[in-house]
């Protein structure tokens, strides 16, 4: 029979309390806050295409849309065909002014509920309709390196490491004849010489400041960058290349450094090139695979600006930790300072948001195995640990600044914040995110806003602080004051002897008992990143 004989054969005919509802469908429960879009190796959900032209509601009731396109839940069953009320009877009709919508009570269909902050029926797999009202069919969303938002910076950072890479192996073919390393030793990441390495920009501390052993030890003769052998003529001009540095002062004492401050080296971008270089295939593979993963989904959620800054403020202030505190004749190169800043947001991402995840504790799991593995290859001679460190600490501390609160926080204050960077947002929303807010009202900004959210934003205030202040001490102390560390080089090495040489003391420049004096030549001369 029709639909509409249907109904008239109950009791109450056309009254629509009367009427046998259509089988409830009850989904699970979702979170009103946003779920992370950071993927994670454990979740397998399928997501599917977002439609622009409807317009979805968390409210109990159905309503047509502006666009007469008919909502993500109409009824898809047989209607009769009543002239009069094209409208009757069908889920989706738009009810009269004075007319009660007989779908409103708690018998009519669920919607599903879906986060305010952006999320759509269509990411949870839910039937979207055509104009017809007649159902579309599921069609995922299409996958690959290039869909949905596209992901800048990683991909402009990756693409400069790979052409400075290609650049590394062929000024060393150049300068050595061979485009990797063979001579005086193998260099096992499959890269060039350590020596050209620190011609091109990794942090080396003799190009930057005066050294306490080079000024006491009266060294003068360097490895040039073309060496194939232990041999060392060149100066300190010529190894560390990029214009150059002055002449090292014959007889100063370390103790007189300051009376000739015009004759101390000082290229101060050897804290930020290093970023760039990597000393072999293996050191630079693996660092773009966690690149071209966690970094590109992290630059998907919180967008590209705040990405950059991560990525280079991690990576610089790793950089300079380990200049602190590292052996002094230990080069380093590699951007995985960086990448464990953009771990620490992962880490605070899952955190923030771990009621939405659906496999957390794995997730945690593997987020801490990743980091303990690289923590303890940075104990191995020829790694740098104090870079990773220095990396994951200013990445947490700036992840707390400029992520969103976390979920519970935010449910405690009853606070709800946009996206960072819709990539689906409707350009006639007149919904403005937080920073333009306070740019048109920055007194109504903070109007109404309960002792939590005051509290929230004093740690991220002092936080911000901290690392600032701390970034400029040890400034201070790389360039002026000189203070050490008698234990912080047990983070980077383990006390273990081979031959008659000690892990932790490889690195440290001792002059040689020749007439010619010169650093004395190590098993690990680079510091990589991993």
């Amino acid at each position: 029979m029709a639909s509409n004989d249907y109904y008239s054969s109950f009791p109450g005919g056309n009254n629509p309390a009367s009427r046998p509802q259509p089988p409830q469908h009850t989904p699970s429960a979702q979170s009103l806050q946003s779920i992370s879009p950071v993927t994670s190796p454990f979740d397998d959900a399928n997501r599917y295409d977002n439609n622009p032209r409807h317009d979805y509601s968390s409210t109990a009731h159905l309503t047509h849309t502006q666009t007469g396109v008919s909502s993500a839940y109409s009824d898809t069953a047989y209607h009769g065909n009543d002239q009069a009320h094209p409208y009757n009877n069908r889920y989706d009709s738009p009810p009269a002014a004075a007319q009660h919508d007989p779908f409103a009570d708690q018998n009519a269909i669920p919607l599903q509920q879906h986060g305010k902050m952006g999320a759509h029926p269509a990411a949870a797999g839910v039937y979207q309709m055509d104009p017809e009202g007649r159902p579309r069919e599921k069609r995922k969303k299409k996958k690959g390196w290039f869909s949905g938002r596209v992901t800048w910076v990683v991909y402009i950072l990756t693409t400069i490491q790979i052409g400075v890479f290609i650049g590394e192996i062929i000024k060393n073919g150049v300068l050595t004849g061979t485009p990797i390393q063979i001579k005086p030793n193998f260099n096992i990441m499959i890269g060039p010489s350590p020596y050209v390495l620190i011609n091109m920009g990794a942090r080396y501390q003799p190009c930057m400041h005066y050294v306490e052993a080079v000024l006491d030890g009266n060294i003068s003769l360097w490895p040039c960058p073309n060496t194939t052998t232990s041999d060392s003529t060149c100066s300190l001009s010529d190894l560390c290349g990029m214009g150059g540095v002055p002449d090292q002062p014959v007889g100063l004492k370390w103790e007189d450094r300051k009376t000739k401050p015009d004759q101390e080296p000082d290229q101060w971008w050897r804290f930020i090139t290093p970023i760039f270089l990597h000393a072999g295939l293996i050191h630079i593979g693996f660092n773009m695979l966690l690149q071209l993963t966690l970094g590109r989904d992290m630059e998907k959620e919180i967008g590209p600006l705040r990405f950059a800054l991560v990525y280079f403020a991690s990576g610089i202030f790793g950089f300079v930790l380990g200049g602190n505190y590292a052996a002094e004749g230990i080069s380093s190169v590699g951007a995985s300072g960086s990448l464990f800043g953009i771990l620490a947001l992962v880490m605070l991402d899952l955190l923030y948001n771990w009621s939405t995840r659906r496999s957390p504790v794995k997730d945690l799991l593997f987020l801490l195995l990743d980091i303990a593995i690289s923590f303890v290859l940075g104990l191995l001679p020829g790694l740098d640990n104090f870079s990773h460190i220095g990396g994951f600490l200013m990445g947490f501390v700036l992840g707390i600044c400029i992520l969103h609160s976390p979920q519970a926080l935010r449910q405690r204050i009853g606070v709800d914040e946009p996206p960072y960077a819709p990539a689906n947002q409707n350009p006639d929303s007149s919904s403005a995110p937080g920073l333009q807010k306070f740019v048109k009202q920055p007194v109504g900004f903070f109007k109404g806003r309960k002792p939590f959210w005051w509290a929230w934003w004093l740690v991220r205030a002092a936080l911000l602080v901290v690392v600032f202040v701390g970034f400029i001490l040890l400034l201070r102390n790389f360039y002026e004051w000189r203070n050490g560390c008698s234990w912080c080089h047990h983070l980077t090495c383990l006390p273990i002897k081979t031959g008659n040489t000690t892990w932790c003391d490889i690195g440290n420049i001792k002059p040689t008992t020749a007439a010619a004096s010169q650093p004395t030549a190590t098993s690990a001369p680079v510091r990589l990143l991993f």
